[in-house]
């Protein structure tokens, strides 16, 4: 198995606010991208390339990124042996190619024929969280049908269902459709989904195959991978696994909060999502 992680984004929100923050305590975040950010003892993406390295998930590590942080990856990857760093060339937010097209470059770029882990740069998740119950998980599903994806799952508030996409999922949690940003009643589902997938082998060309048929439409509905998900769902096998929560790095209070817990309260630093 192959991990794509996709951090390719510009964090706009989060640089907006260190720059207004008045305080100065987070001046040293500016222009950092949100992947790189420090969380506890080191850079959020690399507590994910620690659990990935330590759980032996995946025999390779590829980030995609831009060309405005290019050269900060490449300088952060030079302390791992198993990540490579690919640059989608885009050098602002308004030419973004969106997490699909990365996916699918990162894919092409490392002649990708393997499951592949996609996983969102910008996401941490709790404790209970184990990549080694997911591969546990993944295999499950795949003695199922070769063609079955994963995606996670945690239960979310009433309020924040039109924040995130929705799974509405069967007695056997397999997925029946995903609702993007529903009001509360629209679904009775309370599933989230954040941005960690696995994609099986036999999927993978079906991303062709999305961004051919999306190849006009505004970047909005490219950029999302929940879009792909959603539209995989009917296509393919989609699988649940589900967790308690994710650590979601949008703003900066978000930020705070996620630094805090990990540099406080995070039980297992050496076990943390093996």
């Amino acid at each position: 198995m192959k991990a794509v992680i996709l951090a390719a984004g510009y964090g706009t929100r989060l640089q907006r606010d260190v720059v207004a923050d008045s305080s100065g305590r987070f001046a040293h975040l500016a222009g950092v991208a949100k992947p790189l950010l420090p969380v506890g003892r080191c850079a959020l993406i690399s507590h994910w390339v620690h659990a990935l390295t330590a759980s032996g998930s995946v025999d390779g590590v590829y980030v995609v990124t831009n060309a405005l942080y290019h050269a900060a990856f490449e300088e952060w990857a030079a302390h791992f042996t198993n990540v490579r760093v690919l640059n989608d060339q885009t050098t602002s937010n308004d030419e973004r190619l969106g997490a699909v097209a990365c996916l699918q470059l990162a894919v092409k770029h490392f002649k990708i024929d393997d499951h592949v882990l996609v996983i969102g740069g910008d996401t941490l998740f709790k404790e209970d969280f184990s990549l080694s119950k997911v591969k546990e998980r993944f295999s499950e599903v795949q003695a199922k049908c070769e063609d079955s994806c994963l995606v996670l799952s945690y239960q979310c508030k009433d309020e924040e269902t039109q924040k995130y996409g929705i799974l509405e999922v069967d007695d056997d949690l397999r997925v029946l459709c995903m609702k993007e940003k529903p009001l509360p009643s629209e679904t009775k589902s309370r599933r989230a989904c954040p941005c960690f997938y696995v994609f099986s082998k036999k999927s993978l060309p079906l991303v062709d195959t999305f961004l051919e048929e999306k190849k006009d439409t505004p970047i909005e509905e490219k950029d999302a991978p929940g879009n792909f998900v959603s539209w995989l769902i009917p296509r393919k096998p989609v699988y649940i696994h589900q967790i308690s929560g994710r650590f979601d790095v949008g703003n900066l209070p978000s930020y705070i909060e996620c630094d805090l817990y990990f540099r406080e309260k995070l039980q297992d630093v050496q076990s943390y999502m093996v």
